[in-house]
This record gives C-alpha cells, sequence and structure tokens, in this order.
C-alpha cells in the first residue's frame, strides 16, 4: 500500500488535494474575509482549487471579499501551485540535503516531465530561478507604473505588481480588480509586463532553460568566448516555441477580425489601441484568465475561437493548462503523415514513436471526454445557452479563468463540477502523462494482424 502511494501518477494528486484542503482550511478563517464572518466551505474550497490549480475562476470578487490575509493565502496558493508541490518539496530537498534520492528525481519527474533523469537537480533549481527572476522583473514594472503613473499609495502599488506578477507567471488569472485588466486595455506598461509573464510561463520551464542553456547571450555572460556551434534545439522544443508563435499569431488575427467594429469591445479604440488590445485578448486564452475586455460582450465566433485556444492551452511542463501545444501539433502530424501515406510519422528529421502517438490521442480524447461531461451535468441543473457552460467547462478544465460571467451564478453542484474539472485538468493530465510512460510494456509475442474498417 505505501509502495503504491509513493509512485508518481498517485503522490502527485494526493500532494494537491492536501494542499487544496489546507488552503480552504486557511480560507475558512474569519481573518481571511473583509467582514467577522467566515467564509462558506464551498467558497473557499472552490477559491483553492482554482488558486492551486492555477485556474482564475471564482465565486466572489477577490479584492472586496477577502482579506489581506485571504489574499495573501490565495497568493502563495497560486505560487505553490503553479511551482509544482512536488517541485517546491524537491527543491528544498536540493537546499537542504545537497542531493537527491532517485525517488525525489522521479517525482520531480512526474511534475515537471524534464527529459533527462539526471537533470533533474538542475532542472528544479533552475525553475526557481526563473519563477524568482520573471516575477521579480515584472512586479518592479508593475509597481512603477501604479505608483507613478496611477499615483497609487505605494504599499498598495507594491501589493498590486507583487499580486499580478505571480499571478500572470503561474497563469492564474487572479486580479485585484473586479474587472481584471479591462479599465488598463489600453495602457501597454500595465498588459505588457502581466502579458509577458503568462507567454513565459506558458512555455514550459524546460523549453526555457534549453533555450536559455543554449543561446550566445548566455555563453557570453557565462565568459564562454569560444567559437564552438550552438547545438540545435530538440524537437519539444521546436514544437512548443514553433506552435506557441502561431497559436499567439490566430489568437491576436481572431481578436482583431471579430471584434474590430464590436462597440462592446474593440469598436471605440483608435487603430494602435484595437491591435494591441486585440494580441493581448488573444494571449489571454493560452490559460492565462485574464481579460482585458468583456467576455460576456464577445462575438459567438470569437467564443468559438478562444474555446479552441483554451482547450489546447500552453506547454508541457509549463505552469499554463490545457491538453498542451504539444500534444495537439503532434496529433496534427499524425493526420497529415496519414493523409499523405507516410509510412513513419516524423517532424523536423526526427521519428515520432508510436507510444507518444497514443499518449498525445488518450490525453486529446479524455479531455474531450471530461469537458463533455462536465458540460453536460451543468447543462442538466441550469439554465445557461450551450455556448457558456461549454465556455465555463473548458475554461476550468483548462485552467484558464476565463469565463462569460456566469460563475458566481452556477448552483452548488455546477460549482462542485467546476471544481472537479480544474483539479482534473491541472493534476489529470499531468498525471495521466506520468502513468502512460511509466507503464509502458514489452511483450514476447504479437496477435495477428486484422484490420476493421474506419470511416
Amino acid at each position: 500500500m505505501r509502495r503504491a502511494l509513493r509512485h508518481p501518477a498517485r503522490l502527485v494528486p494526493l500532494a494537491f488535494l492536501a494542499f487544496i484542503l489546507a488552503g480552504a482550511g486557511l480560507l475558512m478563517l474569519p481573518v481571511s474575509t473583509e467582514t467577522p464572518e467566515a467564509a462558506p466551505p464551498l467558497t473557499a474550497l472552490f477559491t483553492s482549487v482554482s488558486a492551486v490549480c492555477v485556474t482564475g475562476l471564482v465565486v466572489v470578487d477577490t479584492s472586496t471579499y477577502w482579506s489581506g490575509f485571504g489574499e495573501a493565502v490565495i497568493t502563495v496558493l497560486i505560487q505553490v501551485g503553479g511551482f509544482g508541490i512536488i517541485t517546491a518539496a524537491t527543491l528544498l530537498g536540493i537546499l537542504t540535503v545537497g542531493r537527491m534520492r532517485l525517488s525525489n528525481r522521479l517525482l520531480a519527474a512526474s511534475e515537471n516531465q524534464a527529459l533527462s533523469l539526471g537533470d533533474i537537480g538542475a532542472v528544479v533549481r533552475r525553475v526557481a530561478v526563473i519563477t524568482v527572476s520573471v516575477e521579480a522583473v515584472v512586479a518592479l514594472a508593475l509597481f512603477l507604473r501604479f505608483r507613478y503613473y496611477y499615483d497609487f499609495p505605494v504599499g498598495k502599488a507594491l501589493w498590486y505588481g507583487v499580486f499580478h506578477s505571480v499571478s500572470s507567471f503561474n497563469n492564474a488569472g487572479f486580479g485585484l480588480e473586479a474587472d481584471s485588466l479591462m479599465q488598463w486595455v489600453t495602457d501597454p506598461f500595465v498588459t505588457a509586463p502581466v502579458t509577458a509573464a503568462l507567454i513565459i510561463g506558458g512555455i514550459g520551464f524546460p523549453v526555457i532553460v534549453e533555450v536559455l542553456r543554449k543561446s550566445r547571450l548566455t555563453r557570453a555572460m557565462r565568459g564562454d568566448r569560444r567559437r564552438r556551434p550552438i547545438p540545435g534545439w530538440s524537437v519539444h522544443t521546436k514544437l512548443t516555441m514553433v506552435t506557441t508563435g502561431v497559436l499567439l499569431a490566430v489568437g491576436f488575427a481572431a481578436y482583431a477580425v471579430f471584434e474590430w467594429t464590436n462597440p462592446a469591445t474593440l469598436g471605440p479604440m483608435n487603430v494602435g489601441e484595437k491591435l494591441w488590445a486585440a494580441f493581448v485578448a488573444g494571449a489571454m486564452p493560452r490559460t492565462a484568465g485574464f481579460n482585458n475586455l468583456p467576455m460576456a460582450d464577445l462575438t459567438h465566433e470569437t467564443w468559438m475561437v478562444t474555446d479552441a485556444l483554451m482547450f489546447i492551452g500552453g506547454g508541457s511542463s509549463s505552469t499554463a493548462g490545457g491538453i498542451k501545444v504539444t500534444t495537439f501539433v503532434l496529433l496534427a502530424v499524425v493526420i497529415w503523415s496519414e493523409i499523405r501515406g507516410e509510412p513513419d510519422v516524423a517532424v523536423f528529421g526526427r521519428k515520432i514513436p508510436g507510444s507518444t502517438q497514443r499518449q498525445a490521442l488518450t490525453v486529446a480524447l479524455l479531455g474531450v471526454a471530461i469537458v463533455a461531461v462536465g458540460t453536460a451535468l451543468v447543462m442538466i441543473e441550469t439554465e445557461f445557452s450551450l455556448d457558456q457552460v461549454l465556455f465555463e467547462s473548458i475554461s476550468a478544465f483548462a485552467t484558464v479563468g476565463l469565463s462569460t460571467g456566469i460563475t458566481a451564478a452556477l448552483p452548488p453542484f455546477s460549482q462542485l463540477v467546476m471544481i472537479v474539472l480544474m483539479f482534473a485538468g491541472r493534476v489529470g493530465i499531468v498525471s495521466l502523462a506520468t502513468a502512460l510512460a511509466l507503464r509502458s510494456r514489452h511483450r514476447l509475442y504479437s496477435f495477428p494482424e486484422e484490420r476493421p474498417l474506419v470511416g
């Protein structure tokens, strides 16, 4: 029994669950709310799950309902949830012991999906450095803007900077204003740092580490001036970077085209403001959760594109959710190879193993099934339209946090469904991918082949 619980695919969900319950307990304390009354259990649990799973869906307004202590608890939950509970525990082990056991390396690999087992310790240390560095730069940029342009008091400007930097880098989407980023929609000095943080956080730590390690600038900073060829990026890094760029362009184009004349969104802005607001809005469905435009007023075409972008999500081993960009692009490559009649599935000159193709298909189809079941359960109990409920379900599963405004109006059972979707989207996909990778089997025999009719 004990050995079974130490399996990474089982331990990761249990660790997340334990932290969620601890966070809910803290949020239920009277000191966590602005009023003397304690938060109801369901409200505290929903907020804790949304924070730990770095989603951003809320049933109460963060800035007016929760006290400073409550907001601090939410910030810690976001940080630990984004960093990864197992990764955080492994980092503490590195700092205190100075070395890692093989079992700890496996546990960290299940959360960070590092490409080399021997590099886990170095990867986790770099994750901590990258996290602190990006959040510090973003917090400073936001603090200066809030303090010297909007004339916030020093304490408020500092807290707004820190909270939004943590929330954006971890793709959590929690904000301290009821309208999220809408009041700063035309201010690039606020929205640019937030957007940059969420893009970096959504790329994935292994990709960031590889790009930094193989860049000429990094070598120059280390004093390595030898003219050696720079090794090429791995297939995973190439797929992630290219697909991320393409999806950002698709999001920008969709919001610009479908919202250009919408009087409730981009319509009243000038051309420059429209282009910038469309880019920021198109980046948010990559599981960031902030909104600079009123989501309820978007066109149905924009909702459809947003649904797709949310479901795809960000990079593997990132703070983003969804089925991940590599899963999506691998399935696209499989389809293209089949259409062309290719004997192998290859990308960037590398053959993709059949086991990886099956893993991608399993993750994607299970994601579709989870969203479909969640949507159906909510539709049974509510009178909201299918567009609204589907949007909400995908946002929960993909840990995005964007909402058409129906979250707080959902009945208790539907809120529980959203809780399950958030937990499954954040923890279930990681555990599933780990379990599939660790359960590969090799048989000494094969069954006779037969081809059923397809299509």
